[in-house]
């Protein structure tokens, strides 16, 4: 996974990129011809910079846990809402599991296969 840092980069997936909305985040997803990058956004209407810290840590631990079904070739931009501060990153993984469902990114047999490994 790799971060996107560039104005531009968060300027397309904002335009081009299809949206999926959560209680506790947006998700905006284009597809590219790279890997998976993502980028985090936390206003300063989430709080302090160490709650704004925080609201990027969980979004970023949450990404992490669900980037093995994710196909490469998508760019994902995740704007923190203000109830990220209240769960864990367990919580916020559940909640981005079902919008890439729904969303059609996430890829099941990647899911299938990790589940054969546990019970090995």
């Amino acid at each position: 996974m790799i971060k996107l840092k560039e104005n531009y980069s968060f300027r397309r997936a904002y335009k081009r990129g299809k949206s999926y909305v959560s209680p506790y985040f947006v998700i905006y997803a284009v597809k590219t011809r790279k890997g998976v990058r993502l980028g985090i956004t936390a206003g300063k209407k989430l709080g302090c910079a160490v709650k704004r810290n925080r609201a990027k840590r969980v979004i970023t631990a949450a990404f992490r846990e669900c980037l093995p079904n994710i196909p490469s070739g998508y760019d994902f931009v995740i704007v923190a809402r203000t109830r990220i501060l209240d769960i864990k990153s367990t919580a916020a993984a559940a909640s981005m599991r079902s919008l890439l469902k729904s969303a059609g990114i996430w890829s099941e047999k990647k899911e299938n296969e990790q589940a054969a490994d546990r019970l090995n």
